[in-house]
């Protein structure tokens, strides 16, 4: 009975509230089958470049390489989406609807680069592929997370959305985890090509929805036409979205182990599928924190929230990693006491854009949405290629004397007989658990000096939105905000 409630609950329209059930159902999937894609690329790009044979440290630099051309087009498309007028007079759909199919093209062409062929041209496809895709994915990340301020003018509705739309993101990351680890691991043997096919069949027929039921409600008045200059200006001025990214560069640039999960339960606990035991019990508390999350930030601010579980997080990994990974029921038990607090890290992560947005434009009266999830966008692509490549390197490195193999899965993995030093596996273990640790501390000291709270943001969305004037809202604000 307390199950069915929570679903009539989840799927209730509350007072206030604009959007209808079935929209809001469509958001969720799309955000299933847009993880799917993006778990795909942050936890298996690396394990696939691992198992091509091409050096790390090469594959690193690659990665960092593309990096360049995203930030221009990130930049591009920031100004572009806030000039472009479409004949429908939609601002988000457009672009939802092109890179729905973009983004499983060229996904497929990023996991399907030629087996025994030169490094040289194992790293021209991929750094052509994985240039192609990171466009398609601009094209989607803007335009998604965007639309939801056009759906709903109630910090409460948009707040309880993208909560709720977290459970889905994270049935789209089991499906996928779960899938490709089966089936590449050493008791199937799959290639990535097959598997990366069946993960965007599916991630496309999640996401396909929401291009026909989400509907945009509420435009500002006017928009302002960008230019480079201009774009810069607001973002210097608009302190709190630089302040939030900024420690948001610090987590996740330096969260490097997700890209070594299977890595880690190959070498370390002795089966890739190991990480599926892991995956399913750090999936219990993130399924049920997402059901409570929204009440719980309805009664405290969810950056204070925010902040306790960074650091809490920071302690548990800091504890796992001088633990060690010996035992492996000792393991699990601290991996799901870490997992609890980095479930409400990951449900909040991306409830802050909205907010900044909406200080931007109470400050400077400037509508900038289209810029301001440019950032997120280009942060979320940029630290997490960072990560990857920041994990090739120090593998790479002759220090560590990891053994490279060509190899398709790690069936032939175990077939090929490689082993690894003590000193090489003791390297794995430290930048899988202690080099996160590092980001979220830094994260965490970052974000003390945010304080922009959730009831002053419903202030400026009502005087952005003509309901309230500028005086009644600064009357009304906790602080003076500058």
């Amino acid at each position: 009975m307390q199950i069915a409630a929570k679903v009539r609950e989840i799927f209730a329209t509350r007072e206030g509230w604009s959007t209808e059930p079935g929209e809001r159902l469509s958001y969720y999937s799309y955000f299933a089958g847009q993880n799917m894609i993006y778990t795909l690329f942050n936890v298996c790009l690396t394990t696939y470049l691992l198992f091509l044979g091409v050096d790390p440290i090469k594959s690193a630099a690659v990665m960092l390489a593309v990096k360049i051309w995203d930030a221009v087009n990130d930049t591009l498309f920031g100004v572009i989406f806030d000039a472009v007028k479409f004949k429908s007079g939609k601002k988000y759909l457009p672009w939802i609807r092109v890179s729905t199919v973009l983004i499983p093209i060229t996904t497929i062409l990023t996991f399907t680069i030629p087996a025994g062929s030169s490094q040289a041209v194992k790293l021209g496809w991929f750094a052509v592929a994985y240039m192609l895709w990171d466009t398609a994915y601009t094209l989607c990340d803007v335009p998604i997370f965007g639309i939801l301020t056009s759906m709903s003018q109630s910090v409460d509705e948009r707040n309880t959305v993208q909560s709720y739309k977290s459970i889905s993101t994270y049935i789209g990351v089991g499906i996928t985890s779960t899938l490709t680890t089966v089936l590449v691991s050493e008791k199937v043997g799959m290639n990535y090509g097959v598997i990366t096919l069946i993960i965007c069949v599916i991630a496309f027929a999640l996401m396909l929805p929401a291009s026909f039921k989400l509907q945009e409600r509420f435009h500002a008045e006017s928009e302002e036409q960008f230019t480079i200059r201009r774009m810069l200006s607001y973002l210097v001025h608009n302190k709190y979205l630089l302040l939030y990214y900024f420690g948001l560069f610090f987590y996740s640039a330096l969260n490097v182990g997700n890209a070594f999960g299977l890595y880690v339960s190959y070498y370390l606990f002795h089966s890739a599928l190991f990480s599926l035991v892991v995956g399913a019990v750090g999936t219990i508390p993130q399924l049920v924190i997402a059901l409570v999350l929204p009440n719980l930030i309805r009664r405290f601010d969810k950056m204070k929230v925010y902040r306790v579980c960074m650091l809490l997080y920071v302690i548990f990994s800091v504890v796992t990693w001088l633990v060690g990974y010996g035992n492996v029921i000792v393991y699990i038990a601290l991996f799901t006491l870490r997992s609890i607090p980095l479930s409400v890290v990951g449900l909040e992560m991306f409830m802050f854009t909205p907010d900044c947005a909406e200080y931007g434009r109470y400050k400077s009266g400037t509508e900038a949405k289209g810029i301001t999830f440019a950032v997120q966008t280009f942060m979320a692509k940029l630290t997490g290629s960072i990560a990857s490549a920041l994990g090739l390197f120090l593998l790479g490195l002759k220090s560590v004397g990891w053994q490279m193999v060509e190899v398709g899965s790690f069936q032939e993995l175990e077939q090929s007989g490689v082993t690894q030093t003590t000193h090489a596996l003791n390297m794995l273990w430290l930048i899988y658990m202690l080099i996160p640790a590092i980001g979220g501390l830094l994260a965490y000291l970052v974000w003390l000096f945010y304080d922009l709270r959730d009831k002053d943001v419903q202030v400026m969305i009502d005087c952005n939105t003509g309901k309230i004037t500028e005086e009644e809202a600064k009357e009304r604000l906790s602080k003076a905000y500058k």
